[in-house]
C-alpha cells in the first residue's frame, strides 16, 4: 500500500478527505486526473444499543455496543445521514485506479481513513497520504511519500471511543437515578466541571481581609514635574507593610507585615503630605539590572486557544471554527497539534521576514529551537503557523480574509515570526525613598510619629524592543490580583536619581483595599489548567467546555465560567462514590497510556481489561504483576495510579466500582449546607432553599439563576426566604367570582392567582377505583415586566386576570381578534393567526383599528413583518445564485434561494465569510432534506393493533413453501 504514485496516462486516482473546503482546496492542486471527494468526517460510529438490529439486543452487544466479554470488540454502523455519502464514495471507487486516503494525519484523522478502508473494501491499491498544511508544495510531497495505515494510531483512537462508552453509558446512568434525568459524565468533562466547582468552593470559603496603604508623587528636589513619579509605602519603623499577598484565602495574615488601618494610614498621608519640601526625604538607595525577555514559542492548539481568548475574546469553540477554516483554505498548517517544534523551512520564512520587515538587527545570529512543554507531544509534529515555505503577511491576505479569519491569521503570523526575532533588552531600576514622620496631632494619636518611613517605585526601561516590535504574549489574571497590588512605577521610565540626593512628596494618597478571591475560571485559564494536569487532548479543550456548558454545569458570566448548583451536585456525587474516576493525577494516566498505546507500547484489549475489570486475572503488565510500579503505568481503574485527594487505593475496575456503589443518599447529594440551618437543594426544577421558620414550619425558596454560588451567603439566603416564603400576598377578593386574589413567585416568575378551596370531603367515600373529582383550575396570569409581587395591587390583578381580551371582530372573516399574554410576549391572535404587539400595555388598549392595520401587514415568523437581508455575500460557486444572511424563527442562515444554512453557535452574521457561508450550504446539501423523526410517531399507534393482519400473513408462509 505504501510508496509513491504512478503517473501512467489515463490513471484515475481517488483522494477522500474530510470537509468540503478542503476537498475543493485540494482538487484546485491536484488537477486532471484525480477525483477529490468528503466524507464530511466520520462515516460510521458505535450505535446507541436502542440501534442495534434486534438480534444483538440481548447479545454481547446489547448494552453498550461494545462486546466487553470477548476483547472489547466494537460493532460499528454507517451513520444514517452518511449513508447516501458512502453509496457516492463507492461509486466514484468503481471508475479509480487508486485509492489516496488524504484525512488529517493524527489519531482522528487516522481512524476516519481506517473506517472508510473497512467500510469501501476497496479492490485498488490504497495508499495514506499525510499532509500538514494545504499547499501546493505540501501538496506534491505528500504525493510522493505515501505510506500505509497506522494501525497503532488507529488502535489508540478506538480505545479512546470505547473508554468514553464504557465511561459514559456506566457512570452516567447513576447521575440519572440520584440527581436529574438527562445528565451526562465523561472522562474529562466531569475533571473540568471539577476544576471549576472546586475554584468556586474557594470562592464560597473565602473571607476578605481589609488592609490599608500609602502612595505619594515623588519628584527630585533639583528637578522639573515632568520627572516626576509615583510610589509606595514599603516599610514602617523597619517593618514591611502589607499587601494582598499577606493574607490566605481565610483573611489571615500569613507573615509578619504590619496592617496598616485606616487611622494610620490617613494619619501618615496627612503628616507627609503638609510637610511637603520640609520633610526631607532621600533617595536611600537606587539598584539597576540589564532586562531580558525571550519572546514566546510558536502556536500549539492549546495556546492558541489561550491567546485567542485573550487578545480576540473568541472562545474555545470559535477559535478552533475559524482555524479549522483557515487550514482547509491553504492560510495555515494543521491546528491540532501540541508540538512548538518548526520546520526548517518556516524557520527560514520567519527569520527572512523578520530581517525584511524590522532589520537585520531584530532576528538573532541563530535559529531559536523550542521543546514542548508537554510530557508526551504528539500529533501534528509542528507548531501552528503561516502556511508555506514562505508566509504571507497580513496585509497581503486583507483582501482574501474578513473578520475573525483575517484576525486569527495575524495572531498566528505575529506570534510565529515573533518566535524567531531577537531578545527585548533593557533594563529595570528599583528606588527606595526614606524619611521621617513629622510629628503632628494626627500622627502622636496614631502612635507613629518619629518613625521612619520607606517609599518603593520601580520601572523597566527598554532599549531594543527585539520581538515585542512584532508581538506580545498576553497574560491570565493572577491568583491574587485584583489590582491593589500592582507595583507603582513598573513598566515605566524613572528619572535618574543618585543615592543621598532629596525628594520631595505631594499628592500623597491613602487608599482602603480588601483582598479578592481566587479568580474564576475563563476558558484560556481553563484549558491552560487542564493542559498542565496533563488531562485530555488540546484538540478536544473545545468540545468539552462546550458539552459542561450545554449540559448546564458552567455559565458564562461574561468571560468568567460560573458552575451551576446542578454541577456541585454532579461533582459531588463523583468524588463521593467515583473517586478515582476524577482524580486529577489518574485521569492524566489515562492520556498516557492512550499515548503508549499509539506508540505500540501497550495493546488496547489488554488495557481495556485491566480498565474495565481490574487487575485480577490479567497476567503481568500495570495492575497485574507489576501493579504499584507508579502514576503513569497503569491505565484505569484496575492498573497502578497515582493515589486519589484522600488516599484511597484504585477501585478494581470500572464494572465492579458501578457495580458495588451501595446506598447513595440521593438527598444528601444533592445538598449544600449554606449556613444556619440553611441548606441548599438541587431539585428537578432547580436550585432551592430549605429551612425551618420560627413557628418550626418549612421555608422554601427558589434561588435564581442570576445568583452565583459564591453570592449565596447566609445573608442573601435569608432575604430570598424572607421574600419567598411569606406565602402568598393577598390582594382582595375578585368580585366577580368572591375569591380571593393573591400574587406568589414561581418557577417561572411572579403571577398572580385566584385561591380555590379544596372541595369538602364526602361522608362516605366512594367504593371502587374511582377518582375523586378534580380540583378546578384557578385564573393565573403573569406580571407583567414592570410589576412587582411586592407592589402589585388588586385592580392591577383583576386587570390581567381578564386576559384574553376581546379587541373586536374582523368584518372582513367575522373572526374574533384577542389580545393575549404569550410566553413570547404580548400578541393578537384571530384564529391561528398571531401578530406581535409592541408592548404589554398594548394589550388594554389596542383598538380594532389597530389591530385590522397590523393584520394588514405581511406576516414573518411570530407576526413579524418581513425583514431584508442582513448581509449579501456574493454569488455561491455551486449554484451560482446570490447568497444572503437572513434572520429567521429559528436564529440567522445563509441561503441561495434554493439550499438554507442554519448558522452555527459561533458563526456571527456581521463577519460570516462568504467562504464560510459557501461550506455551509455545500455541508447542508451533502446531507440532503433533513428527516423528519416526530412524524413517524403517530404511525407506530395503530401498529399495536394489527393482530389480525398478522394472522394472514402467518397463513401465507406454508402456501409459499
Amino acid at each position: 500500500m505504501a510508496g509513491t504514485t504512478a503517473t501512467r496516462t489515463g490513471t484515475r486516482r481517488l483522494v477522500i478527505v474530510e470537509s468540503p473546503a478542503k476537498a475543493r482546496k485540494i482538487a484546485g492542486y491536484l488537477g486532471d486526473g484525480y477525483d477529490v471527494e468528503a466524507s464530511v468526517g466520520h462515516i460510521r460510529d458505535l450505535p446507541q444499543p436502542s440501534e442495534l438490529p434486534a438480534d444483538m439486543k440481548k447479545g454481547p452487544f446489547g448494552r453498550f455496543a461494545v462486546d466487553v466479554e470477548n476483547g472489547f470488540e466494537p460493532y460499528y454502523v454507517v451513520d444514517a445521514d452518511k449513508k447516501k455519502k458512502v453509496t457516492e464514495l463507492k461509486r466514484l471507487l468503481k471508475d479509480a485506479d487508486e485509492l489516496f486516503l488524504a484525512t488529517d494525519g493524527d489519531r482522528e484523522g487516522e481512524a476516519i481513513a481506517w473506517h472508510l478502508l473497512q467500510t469501501l473494501k476497496p479492490s485498488v491499491p490504497v495508499r495514506r497520504m499525510v499532509f500538514h498544511e494545504i499547499t501546493r508544495e505540501a501538496i506534491q510531497r505528500a504525493l510522493e511519500s505515501t505510506r500505509d495505515i497506522d494501525t497503532d494510531l488507529v488502535d489508540a483512537q478506538e480505545t479512546r471511543r470505547i473508554l468514553d462508552r464504557l465511561y459514559g453509558y456506566e457512570v452516567s446512568p447513576v447521575l440519572w437515578r440520584k440527581v436529574r434525568a438527562g445528565l451526562s459524565a465523561g472522562r474529562v468533562q466531569s475533571v473540568a466541571t471539577r476544576l471549576v466547582v472546586e475554584r468556586e468552593r474557594e470562592r464560597m470559603a473565602f473571607r476578605a481581609a481589609e488592609y490599608w496603604d500609602l502612595t505619594a508623587q515623588v519628584a527630585a528636589a533639583d528637578e522639573t514635574a515632568g520627572q516626576a513619579f509615583r510610589a509606595r509605602l514599603t516599610r514602617l519603623d523597619g517593618r514591611r507593610t502589607a499587601t494582598g499577598r499577606d493574607f490566605d484565602d481565610a483573611g489571615r495574615l500569613t507573615g509578619d507585615a504590619v496592617v496598616l488601618d485606616g487611622p494610620v494610614a490617613g494619619a501618615l498621608a496627612s503628616a507627609l503630605g503638609e510637610a511637603g519640601s520640609d520633610l526631607g526625604a532621600r533617595v536611600t538607595s537606587v539598584d539597576t539590572k540589564p532586562y531580558t525577555r525571550r519572546p514566546a514559542a510558536p502556536f500549539t492548539t492549546s495556546t492558541l486557544q489561550q491567546e485567542a481568548s485573550r487578545k480576540l475574546r473568541s472562545n474555545a469553540r470559535a477559535t478552533m471554527r475559524t482555524a479549522q477554516s483557515l487550514y482547509e483554505n491553504g492560510y495555515i498548517t494543521y491546528m491540532r497539534t501540541d508540538s512548538v517544534a518548526l520546520s526548517g523551512e518556516a524557520v527560514r520564512a520567519a527569520r527572512r521576514q523578520a530581517s525584511e520587515l524590522y532589520g537585520p538587527d531584530f532576528v538573532p545570529a541563530s535559529p531559536r529551537v523550542y521543546a514542548s512543554k508537554a510530557k508526551n507531544a504528539q500529533e501534528a509534529h509542528e507548531a501552528i503557523r503561516p502556511a508555506g515555505d514562505s508566509f504571507r503577511t497580513p496585509a497581503q491576505v486583507s483582501g482574501e480574509l474578513r473578520g475573525d479569519e483575517f484576525r486569527l491569521y495575524e495572531l498566528i503570523w505575529k506570534r510565529t515570526v515573533a518566535s524567531q526575532m531577537a531578545d527585548a533588552r533593557g533594563s529595570t531600576a528599583s528606588v527606595r525613598l526614606g524619611a521621617t514622620v513629622p510629628a503632628t496631632p494626627l500622627t502622636t494619636e496614631a502612635r507613629v510619629a518619629g518613625q521612619d518611613v520607606e517609599l518603593s517605585a520601580s520601572g523597566t526601561v527598554i532599549t531594543f524592543r527585539g520581538f515585542m516590535a512584532a508581538y506580545e504574549e498576553s497574560r491570565d489574571e493572577d491568583r491574587h490580583g485584583s489590582g491593589e497590588d500592582a507595583q507603582d512605577g513598573s513598566d515605566g521610565r524613572l528619572p535618574e536619581l543618585a543615592e543621598g540626593q532629596g525628594v520631595d512628596l505631594s499628592d500623597v494618597v491613602a487608599a482602603d483595599h480588601r483582598t479578592s478571591p481566587p479568580p474564576r475560571y475563563t476558558e484560556a485559564s481553563l484549558v491552560k489548567a487542564l493542559e498542565q494536569l496533563g488531562i485530555g487532548r488540546p484538540s478536544t479543550y473545545a468540545a468539552t467546555i462546550s458539552v459542561i456548558a450545554d449540559r448546564g454545569y458552567v455559565q458564562h458570566r461574561g468571560s468568567a465560567l460560573v458552575p451551576t448548583w446542578l454541577a456541585f451536585a454532579v461533582t459531588r456525587l463523583l468524588e463521593e462514590h467515583f473517586g478515582q474516576l476524577v482524580d486529577y493525577r489518574f485521569t492524566a494516566s489515562m492520556e498516557e497510556e492512550l499515548d503508549r498505546i499509539a506508540s505500540g507500547a501497550e495493546e488496547r484489549r489488554s488495557w481495556l481489561t485491566r480498565f474495565y475489570y481490574g487487575p485480577l486475572g490479567a497476567e503481568g503488565g500495570p495492575g497485574g504483576d507489576d501493579a504499584g510500579t507508579g502514576a503513569g503505568t497503569g491505565g484505569g481503574p484496575g492498573g497502578a495510579s497515582p493515589a486519589g485527594a484522600a488516599g484511597e487505593a484504585v477501585p478494581e475496575g470500572l464494572k465492579p466500582l458501578v457495580d458495588d456503589l451501595g446506598d447513595i443518599d440521593a438527598r444528601e447529594v444533592n445538598s449544600v449546607p449554606i449556613g444556619e440551618g440553611i441548606t441548599l437543594r438541587v431539585g428537578r426544577y432547580g436550585p432551592y432553599l430549605e429551612a425551618t421558620g420560627e413557628d418550626g414550619e418549612p421555608q422554601r425558596a427558589s434561588v435564581p439563576d442570576d445568583v452565583a454560588p459564591d453570592e449565596l451567603t447566609v445573608e442573601k439566603a435569608r432575604q430570598l426566604l424572607a421574600t419567598q416564603s411569606e406565602g402568598d400576598r393577598v390582594l382582595g377578593v375578585n368580585p366577580g367570582s368572591g375569591r380571593s386574589v393573591v400574587a406568589r413567585s414561581g418557577r417561572f416568575g411572579p403571577y398572580v392567582t385566584e385561591v380555590v378551596e379544596d372541595p369538602p370531603e364526602p361522608e362516605e367515600k366512594p367504593k371502587g377505583r374511582k377518582k375523586a373529582p378534580a380540583k378546578p383550575k384557578p385564573p393565573t396570569a403573569s406580571l407583567f415586566a414592570t410589576m412587582q409581587v411586592e407592589t402589585v395591587t388588586l385592580d392591577d390583578a383583576l386587570r390581567l386576570l381578564s386576559l384574553p381580551r376581546v379587541v373586536g371582530v374582523d368584518p372582513a372573516d367575522d373572526t374574533e381578534i384577542t389580545a393575549q399574554n404569550g410566553r413570547y410576549g404580548p400578541y393578537l391572535k384571530k384564529g391561528t393567526d398571531s401578530r406581535s404587539l409592541e408592548s404589554e400595555d398594548q394589550l388594554f388598549d389596542v383598538t380594532l383599528e389597530q389591530a385590522l392595520a397590523l393584520y394588514a401587514q405581511p406576516k414573518r415568523g411570530r407576526g413579524r413583518t418581513a425583514k431584508p437581508p442582513l448581509r449579501e455575500l456574493g454569488d455561491d460557486p455551486v449554484s451560482g445564485r446570490p447568497v444572503v444572511v437572513k434572520d429567521g424563527r429559528f436564529g440567522p442562515y445563509v441561503t441561495d434561494g434554493e439550499t438554507n444554512a442554519t448558522l452555527r453557535t459561533d458563526d456571527a452574521p456581521e463577519s460570516i465569510t462568504p467562504e464560510r457561508a459557501a461550506e455551509l450550504l455545500q455541508d447542508k446539501r451533502d446531507r440532503g432534506p433533513a428527516k423528519k423523526p416526530a412524524r413517524k410517531a403517530p404511525a407506530r399507534k395503530p401498529a399495536a393493533k394489527k393482530p389480525a393482519a398478522r394472522k394472514p400473513a402467518a397463513k401465507k408462509e406454508p402456501a409459499q413453501g
